[in-house]
């Protein structure tokens, strides 16, 4: 006696599981992390992500055509500067690294969408993302420089900033500084939930912008807190917020679902440089398959709620979007 109301699990081909599949991944929700260093003729492995590379301005229509080719047409630019001071001074100039990158992209690839983080860890002597004074981050005093930031990437042609200094009130000055001077579709993607974490390692290794002394976790969140998060992502949308960040994203999936339910604005998730390091050290030991860990984990991060996601392995998801192995 068969019982007709109960329920099935699906059961059937590949090609239909595909089809019926609830969350999908596109190339178009990629975003690509370069780090560009000052100088010319510079194409560097960066020892700490194996596989990544830092590039001068001039350099990167090399990296940015393998990224077209592959399909993923959105790409996230780091600034590695040759001078440092206690302002970050070189974060706005309109020749530095950063600046001149987005120059070479848009002349190059004009159908590369190219953000631009803003902050000035990698630019101030002491490493830490904002001015300090007498050892303590001055909040309300780092606001118009990271709106000098932001205009000189908008100046040189950067469809989207990425303010990631987790100052108070940043996205509103940011936003205040590019209406005024007429950037009025220069979007801002925020950084409204960033932790303090242990994952960063390998990236301050690649922008040699780890702090001279102590942390940053007077201005960034504690890993304990999920709340707060809210809190900080509420603050930033209604300071004109067009995306929020979630960074880390392995360890913090359920706070890229709470944002995701809470606010009406697309959410991207950081896969950041320590998940990236970790994935492919397993795998070159011979302990994971590579394909399979970082597409169950990309899918986690879309099932997840997020609309974005920001990964050193960006060209290689879509080579596996393409196989079918994730899409």
């Amino acid at each position: 006696m068969y019982i007709l109301n109960r329920p099935r699990r699906l059961r059937t081909t590949e090609g239909i599981r595909a089809l019926t599949r609830e969350t999908r991944v596109s190339k178009n929700a990629l975003i690509y992390p370069l780090f560009i260093i000052d100088g010319n003729g510079v194409l560097e492995d960066i020892a700490s992500l194996e596989g990544q590379k830092r590039c001068s301005p001039d350099r990167l229509p090399f990296l940015l055509e393998k990224a077209v080719s592959a399909g993923v047409k959105s790409i996230l630019l780091f600034g590695v500067p040759s001078y440092k001071d206690e302002i970050g001074s070189s974060a706005w100039d309109e020749s530095g690294p950063v600046q001149k990158a987005v120059r070479e992209a848009k002349r190059t690839f004009p159908e590369v969408t190219v953000i631009t983080d803003v902050c000035m860890c990698a630019y101030t002597s002491c490493g830490h993302c904002g001015v300090i004074r007498n050892k303590k981050i001055d909040n309300d005093a780092t606001l118009p420089l990271l709106a000098k930031v932001a205009l000189s990437h908008a100046r040189a042609g950067a469809d989207m900033t990425a303010p990631s200094d987790m100052m108070d009130g940043r996205v509103a000055a940011i936003r205040a500084a590019l209406d005024s001077e007429g950037f009025i579709d220069t979007a801002v993607m925020s950084y409204a939930v960033k932790y303090a974490s242990a994952f960063y390692g390998p990236f301050r290794d690649a922008s040699q912008s780890a702090p001279s002394f102590g942390d940053r976790r007077s201005y960034q969140m504690d890993s304990h807190n999920a709340l707060e998060a809210l809190r900080e992502a509420e603050l930033d949308v209604s300071e004109g917020a067009d995306i929020l960040i979630v960074k880390p994203a392995m360890a913090y999936l359920d706070i890229v679902r709470r944002v995701a339910d809470e606010f009406h604005v697309p959410v991207a998730a950081y896969s950041v440089s320590g998940e990236y390091a970790m994935m492919r050290a397993a795998a070159r030991a011979g302990l994971l398959d590579e394909a399979g860990i970082v597409c169950e984990s990309a899918a986690g991060v879309f099932r997840a709620g997020a609309k974005i996601l920001i990964s050193y392995y960006a060209l290689e998801l879509a080579g596996w979007i393409d196989e079918g192995r994730l899409g």
